[in-house]
């Protein structure tokens, strides 16, 4: 029988990687942004501004001693996305690896939301993810390797209790089942996609002096009674984009603190 050749601590490393990540400005994007620098990936910065939180992403970045470009983008926007590729390319070189964590969340009775509130939230929550996947895996295709995490949520797969969220239910459950699709388009060509399901997460959406009564019933309703951090969703890109996830594709992981057993 021939030995078995294994090193796991490189099964984590990312060095010779360029990634790409949307919503890179803020909350979970900015700080796998950052975490993927720190593993030794150069990294591509979309937002829709390049404003303070693209720049304080880019310092940490720098910091790392790695490679960043910020780009200012709307991921609704086809065009643009294509465009931020091809620079992204141009720059730092052949785009492997991809997150893209750009969205939005509001609450809205069905029977009371506007056409246009629920229009807006599939643009940018669902569009704009299969836009950036677009984008993405055209460059990916070229070399024949790829690796791309959607960021979701557990309500794509439950209905959140007492929050009135139709549309932004939908546009996560759209995301995974579009991701397994995706990941089954591109099994056979080189590319893995899957999406990560954050719980209630401490985003800085979520922490707004405003919300202090709806986290404290987030935290309760959590089996281990918290939030997330942000940073609490860097291991798990930083493992569905690595060699570690090498046979993983196609897969919605949950990091919910439990939410989804009860």
């Amino acid at each position: 029988m021939s030995e078995i050749t294994l090193n796991a601590p490189n099964l984590f490393d990312l060095s010779g990687n360029v990634a790409f990540v949307t919503g890179a400005g803020s909350g979970i994007g900015q700080r796998i942004a950052m975490g993927l620098a720190q593993c030794g990936a150069d990294v591509a910065l979309l937002d829709r501004r390049t404003d303070d939180g693209l720049a304080k992403t880019a310092e940490f970045i720098a910091g790392a001693g790695r490679r960043s470009i910020r780009i200012a983008a709307d991921v609704t926007n086809g065009a643009a996305l294509n465009e931020a590729v091809a620079r992204t390319e141009a720059e730092l070189g052949p785009l492997a690896l991809a997150v893209n964590a750009a969205g939005i969340a509001n609450a809205s009775p069905a029977e009371e939301m506007e056409e246009s509130q629920f229009q807006t939230m599939m643009d940018i929550n669902l569009k704009g993810v299969f836009l950036s996947c677009q984008a993405q895996a055209r460059a990916m295709l070229k070399t024949g390797r790829g690796s791309i995490v959607n960021i979701a949520s557990m309500s794509g797969v439950i209905v959140n209790r007492g929050l009135s969220q139709c549309h932004y239910n939908a546009s996560k459950a759209g995301v995974i089942h579009m991701t397994k699709s995706m990941a089954m388009e591109w099994v056979g060509r080189g590319i893995r996609v899957n999406t990560i399901s954050p719980g209630y997460t401490a985003t800085p959406m979520n922490t707004r002096p405003e919300m202090v009564h709806q986290t404290k019933l987030f935290e309760e309703q959590t089996p281990m009674q918290r939030m997330a951090t942000v940073d609490e969703m860097v291991g798990p890109a930083v493992f569905l984009l690595s060699n570690a996830a090498s046979f993983v594709t196609g897969v919605d992981l949950l990091v919910d603190g439990g939410f989804c057993c009860w």
